[in-house]
């Protein structure tokens, strides 16, 4: 798939889910809804062509197919889908776990039907990058 070179500032994107599927919700609680401390988080990018948002969006959103395959694990904390304000074809999501070893314990884990599942959801999306990994 073809790169997009430069990316809009985040500020730009207007939340199209509010809510946060939380596999660890007593652990949120006490942090506060949108607490990052020792979070590990992942960010990607994506364009999406008009007719294939609805579909994206459902399998993207919180409570979508990721969403449920990430709540399966010990220590999701959950999941964002952002759409730019200004570009109506460009998504992010972010999702965040307590830390990096539970996101690798995850694909230890669940490897298999993560490598299944972005191959059935392949073709949703015309661009896809990884913008960030890390920890707060």
């Amino acid at each position: 798939m073809a790169r997009r070179p430069s990316v809009r500032a985040p500020s730009s994107l207007t939340a199209t889910a509010t809510r946060v599927r939380s596999a660890e919700a007593g652990w949120r609680r006490r942090l506060g809804p949108w607490s990052n401390a020792g979070v590990f988080v992942r960010v990607w990018e994506y364009e999406v062509p008009g007719d294939r948002v609805a579909a994206f969006t459902t399998a993207y959103a919180a409570d979508g197919v990721w969403g449920e395959l990430f709540g399966r694990a010990a220590g999701f904390v959950g999941t964002e889908l952002y759409r730019d304000a200004v570009r109506a074809d460009r998504f992010l999501t972010i999702d965040r776990w307590r830390n990096e070893q539970d996101w690798q314990s995850f694909l230890q884990a669940f490897g298999a039907a993560y490598e299944s599942l972005d191959a059935q959801l392949e073709g949703l999306a015309v661009a896809e990058r990884s913008l960030f990994e890390g920890s707060s």
